[in-house]
């Protein structure tokens, strides 16, 4: 073979390119690259499910901070995500996918800031953070019910382990906790101080009781080793990436409105929920993270309707023919709840800016998304445990 053969020149060079490429060209080729990863660094890439661009600012070292969110690619989880992600900040996802969905955080994996991390916090894990917003949990009924003793689990596990990591590295920690630590109350709204009404041996149990042992939890850690804490009693709430098969009732009768199919009321329908637009809520769990408050803190929206009242409202908003249809009552579910929110208005200066109707027109427009990408037909989670479909 003669030493001017393409492929001895390919064999002893490396490629072919290396040769042919003008130095102009490969200057304008490598500053391209440059510039394409800068832009990578400066935003998310739009996705099927968020189809848009989120901007991220660029922190110095002093102000950047490198921030853990278990279960952050559930709910959320992914909308806080976001907001920390635009900030600036560092931001470590992990979750377990039993509930959460790889493509709601789908849009940042590229990005030098953002890690996901496939783990379950019921067994330890070393890493070093700043703050750790404590999400990890299945929050519907039919989902956290499915496997009761794996959802006690979590809670306690999983908060022993992430305030054992909180202590570890000094870091800040916020436990997401839950409006159902007041069981079917018997107080109305309901404030902070009520000790609440759960049934111990219930169906929701598992969940009600493992937020309320997390929480003592919380300030065990606090008392005994000096832990920085901060805990959210988060009332219902609602927006786009909710789960589609969670359940719970602004997904199904969004669902169901859209197909024009039954809506399932449980009960009489007069039952009464306080709704809350998922980004007052990310807004909420900043600003007690970053406050000097640590006693438990409402974050919900006290205003309130009884679920008949909603799913005529969502049935409306949705221009459906769906008729609406009364089951049996489920078991232990709360005749009230509404936030009282004078807390968090005096102690951390939130309070919920997006109203409903405002909240539902995107979720609707979200949901609309899902069930054409469904194929046009999505089955929703009756009151009865359930295992979450297409979770990943």
């Amino acid at each position: 073979m003669s030493s001017t053969d393409p492929m001895k020149r390919l064999s002893s060079h490396g490629s072919s390119a290396s040769i042919e490429e003008d130095p102009a060209a490969k200057r304008q080729r490598l500053e391209r690259f440059v510039a394409d990863q800068q832009l990578l660094a400066s935003q998310s890439i739009p996705t099927p499910q968020t189809p848009y661009v989120i901007y991220t600012q660029r922190l110095s070292e002093v102000y950047r901070k490198k921030i853990l969110v278990t279960g952050g690619a559930g709910f959320v989880g992914s909308h806080l995500v976001d907001r920390l992600m635009s900030e600036g900040h560092e931001v470590v996802v992990l979750d377990n996918f039993f509930t959460g969905r790889k493509a709601n955080v789908e849009h940042w994996l590229h990005h030098p800031n953002f890690s996901l991390v496939r783990h379950d916090v019921i067994q330890p894990i070393l890493l070093e953070v700043d703050q750790i917003y404590h999400l990890a949990c299945p929050a519907s009924p039919p989902h956290y019910q499915y496997n009761p003793v794996k959802t006690i689990k979590t809670s306690t596990m999983g908060t022993i382990n992430m305030l054992g990591l909180a202590k570890r590295v000094k870091a800040r920690i916020l436990l997401a906790s839950t409006s159902e630590i007041y069981g079917d109350p018997t107080v109305h709204p309901q404030p902070e101080s009520y000790w609440g009404n759960v049934n111990t041996i219930g169906p929701r149990a598992c969940y009600d009781e493992g937020k309320r042992v997390a929480e003592t939890m919380m300030y065990a850690y606090k008392m005994q080793n000096d832990v920085e804490i901060r805990v959210a009693r988060i009332f219902n709430t609602f927006g786009p990436r909710m789960h589609p098969n969670d359940g719970r009732v602004v997904s199904n009768f969004i669902i169901q409105s859209l197909q024009n199919k039954d809506i399932t009321i449980y009960g009489d329908g007069s039952q009464t929920r306080s709704f809350q637009y998922v980004d007052d809520l990310v807004s909420g769990l900043i600003k007690l993270m970053n406050g000097n408050y640590d006693q438990p803190v409402n974050i919900g929206n006290p205003d309130e309707y009884s679920i008949k009242e909603f799913a005529t409202k969502i049935r409306g908003m949705c221009e459906s023919q769906s008729e609406i249809k009364f089951l049996p009552k489920v078991a232990d579910d709360p005749t009230q709840r509404k936030a009282d929110i004078r807390t968090a208005k005096r102690e951390i200066d939130w309070e919920p800016m997006v109203t409903v109707d405002e909240g539902l027109k995107k979720t609707i427009e979200y949901f609309q998304r899902e069930v054409e990408a469904a194929g046009g037909e999505i089955v929703p989670t009756g009151p009865d445990a359930a295992k979450p479909k297409g979770a990943n």
